[in-house]
This record gives structure tokens, C-alpha cells and sequence, in this order.
């Protein structure tokens, strides 16, 4: 998948799941949308059903440091690439 193709797909289901409006790539999630915790677990759940596997608890703990869509999006492409080596 495209790194644009992870941002619309992550948009989408920030818009759709958790009803942000017009959501920047830059946003700060918690700051600009209220994004809590609670939303941190559903999405970490979402992004699991991305990659079509099971984060382990050190991938999830590095989730932690997730604030804009852009990092989200590094996220999924670090854990990507880390798991095709």
C-alpha cells in the first residue's frame, strides 16, 4: 500500500469511525479532535486489521508517541517495513 493510500484510509476511519471533520495530515489528534486513550485502543485495533496481524506489546508501547495522521501513517510504514525484512 501507498503511503497515500495509508493517509486516505487513515482519514477515512477518523472521519467515519471517529467523526472528525476534515481532519489535517498535521493535526494534533488529541489537541485539535479530542482524541483520548480509549480512541488510541480502537485505532491501534483498526490499524491491526491494516496490517492483517497482531501488534506485539512493544509495537503498541511505540504507539504511544503517535500525535498527527503523518505519524500514524509512519507508524504503519516502519512496522511494515520491519516485518518484510
Amino acid at each position: 500500500m501507498t503511503r497515500d493510500e495509508l493517509q486516505d484510509k487513515i482519514i477515512t476511519i477518523l472521519t467515519e469511525d471517529f467523526e472528525f471533520e476534515q481532519p489535517g495530515l498535521d493535526d494534533n489528534l488529541r489537541d485539535d479532535h479530542n482524541f483520548d486513550s480509549i480512541d488510541a485502543i480502537e485505532l491501534l485495533g483498526k490499524i491491526e486489521l491494516i496490517l492483517g496481524v497482531s501488534l506485539s506489546r512493544e509495537e503498541k508501547e511505540k504507539a504511544m508517541t503517535i500525535r498527527t495522521i503523518n505519524d500514524i501513517v509512519d507508524y504503519i510504514e516502519t512496522i511494515e517495513n520491519s516485518r518484510n525484512k
